[in-house]
């Protein structure tokens, strides 16, 4: 399957400079199904990436998340723990963490 998604523009340069091979997001209905094998393409204004699903991970909690994720591979290895819990929060809410969760998922950038 091939699915698309918007991104801001330190992640979507994050991915494209190849440091960023982990993306995370809320376990909702638009991202549940995605597999190993299917693509995403990743979009920032008139720029798009073209990955491939490596994995996905999923979790109860973005916290249960981040402490079994390398924080290199979100491109954060400066980062606190408490700072990424902040920075998830700011675009999902903690409801939207328990009805859905949180999922990781490793991404191999395609060669444009």
């Amino acid at each position: 399957m091939d699915y698309t998604l918007e991104l801001y523009d330190l992640p979507f340069y994050s991915i494209k400079s190849g440091r960023k091979i982990v993306e995370i997001r809320l376990n909702d209905q638009s991202i549940r199904n995605i597999q190993p094998d299917d693509t995403i393409i990743f979009v920032y204004q008139n720029e798009s990436l073209k990955t491939t699903v490596i994995e996905t991970k999923r979790y109860d909690t973005f916290r249960n998340l981040y402490e079994d994720i390398p924080f290199a591979d979100m491109d954060c290895e400066q980062w606190t723990m408490d700072e990424m819990i902040e920075a998830t929060y700011k675009f999902y809410t903690k409801n939207e963490e328990e009805k859905w969760g949180a999922v990781a998922i490793k991404i191999k950038l395609e060669p444009s």
